[in-house]
């Protein structure tokens, strides 16, 4: 029971990588810059957790599903994984989204620069 979230997180993160796999998104495109985008963005959260907790805003709840290992006091290491599930999900949709949106101009271009049939149907 202890480790049944981090468990899911990971579970989610193969799902993604799977993802990213398939169609060649982030890892799979260029791993080194999928790397730093995610490794920043963990670190960055990551950052601003400290912060949150050394302000005294942010606070480790208990829960049964939680293994209890901690990165740092009431920070849980569960919460580096779901960092890392979090900038995955976002690089893949930018991903995703910025792909087809080139795929979509370049239907369009292509599709501009096609004559017409019936000015095809008039020539010999």
């Amino acid at each position: 029971m202890r480790f049944l979230y981090l468990g899911a997180l990971l579970v989610s993160l193969g799902g993604l990588a799977l993802l990213d796999r398939q169609f060649r998104l982030a890892f799979w495109a260029d791993a080194r810059r999928a790397a730093l985008t995610v490794g920043i963005g963990v670190v960055g959260f990551l950052a601003w957790d400290v912060t949150g907790l050394l302000l005294g805003i942010f606070a480790r709840g208990d829960s049964p599903h939680m293994t209890g290992l901690l990165l740092a006091p009431e920070l849980p290491v569960e919460e580096a994984f779901f960092l890392a599930l979090l900038c995955y999900t976002a690089l893949l949709a930018w991903r995703w989204f910025d792909q087809s949106a080139r795929q979509r101009e370049a239907g369009r271009r292509a599709l501009a620069n096609e004559p017409d049939q019936a000015d095809q149907a008039d020539q010999p």
